[in-house]
């Protein structure tokens, strides 16, 4: 599992067919800092998602990739390589809260 932020969303409406109905989110990895681990730094490269959680620009997500994303419910069987499985609460690192969705805007 990995976290990262929700960018945007992507609209496709010509897809393979057990894609339809599934809403799409652009997502930013976010990794911890390696100068300040208490922070988190974007990551340079952008995943496109299968929501399957009603996650929202701007939060703070997990989500998994390869074969694990289609176990998410209903995915089996559909070409799918990332899934949003959790809208982030909190993040503790190091003993310290470095996120909490409360204080986020």
């Amino acid at each position: 599992m990995f976290l990262a932020r929700v960018e945007g969303s992507v609209v496709s409406t010509k897809k393979e067919t057990s894609m339809n109905g599934r809403k799409l989110l652009l997502l930013r990895p976010q990794l911890v800092d390696d100068k300040d681990p208490t922070k988190f730094k974007a990551g340079s490269n952008t995943i496109i998602a299968v929501d399957a959680v009603g996650a929202g620009i701007g939060e703070l997500v997990m989500f998994c990739q390869g074969s694990s994303a289609r176990l998410a419910a209903g995915l089996k069987d559909a070409p799918v390589d990332a899934v949003i499985i959790g809208i982030v609460d909190t993040v503790d690192v190091l003993g310290k809260q470095v996120f909490k969705a409360s204080s986020q805007s």
